[in-house]
């Protein structure tokens, strides 16, 4: 305490003599905070918010143009949708999980695997699987290996695949019917998600997020992917939901900020 009393009490002398006080150093986790700030908020992402207004509900080509136009990076980014339901995520009788294949893919080769054996396995790896086996198969992944993207099953395989809930639930590959991937027709299942169909489920905050390509397709391409995703969506609407069910739809690239779209059930924009 006597020496922070006899700094402060040097300051109060030099600006009585006219000098400078030393300059006073951030405590570091305000300096973190201010880097991160800096960072999130690029000089090309401060002018892309700047020509999207926040609360006005575009019409979805409308909108699309505008995330289109929007100062990108290098490289094609994703073009992801997200749908916020009218459903409390804390009632899992409400929540909704499943798969779609968009009218043009999301333009993005995706890694599917099987479980399966006989002649569904070759039937499997015939329609696009990296990688087909059963016991071996599981093992392998038991062992670390995670390098795909969506995990198929056939149900006789699930006596193999059940052991691996805590490898592949956390990634969220982990088969399941609801989202298509354990079914008795895997090839069929192999080649849809092979070309781009996409898996979905409710988050904590009643969102849905998925990709619907990249910022390389065209306007209409995307609009009538974010048109395809929605009305799926919305026919899974769940008995025991009331009200609005879709209550808000925005589109954002890797880099942009979110765009607002009209899609939402009337009367819910918010």
């Amino acid at each position: 305490m006597a020496e922070e009393q006899k700094a402060a009490d040097e300051s109060v002398e030099n600006q009585a003599e006219g000098q400078a006080p030393e300059a006073v150093v951030a405590p570091k986790e305000d300096k973190k905070r201010w880097y991160k700030g800096r960072y999130r908020n690029s000089k090309r992402h401060v002018q892309n918010k700047g020509k999207v207004e926040k609360e006005t509900n575009y019409e979805a080509q409308a909108g699309i143009d505008l995330l289109k136009s929007l100062a990108s990076t290098k490289f094609d980014e994703t073009v992801a949708v997200c749908v916020r339901l009218g459903i409390d995520p804390k009632k899992t009788d409400q929540l909704i999980r499943g798969a779609v294949s968009l009218p043009h893919g999301i333009g993005k080769s995706v890694r599917v695997i099987c479980f399966a054996e006989g002649e569904k396995a070759e039937a499997a790896k015939a329609a696009g699987a990296i990688e087909v086996g059963s016991a071996d198969l599981a093992k392998k992944i038991e062992g670390g290996w995670t390098d795909f993207d969506v995990a198929i099953a056939s149900p006789d395989m699930m006596k193999f695949v059940g052991r691996l809930g805590r490898v592949l639930g956390p990634q969220g590959k982990m088969p399941s019917p609801k989202a298509g991937t354990v079914t008795p027709d895997v090839a069929t299942a192999v080649a849809e998600f092979a070309a781009g169909k996409v898996e979905f489920r409710t988050d904590s905050g009643a969102n849905i997020h998925a990709p619907v390509g990249k910022r390389s397709f065209s306007t209409q391409q995307l609009a009538e992917n974010v048109g395809a995703f929605v009305d799926h969506i919305r026919h899974l609407k769940p008995s025991q939901a009331k009200g609005a069910f879709v209550t808000r739809v925005t589109v954002v690239s890797t880099m942009s900020p979110a765009v607002r779209l009209d899609l939402a059930d009337r009367g819910h924009h918010a």
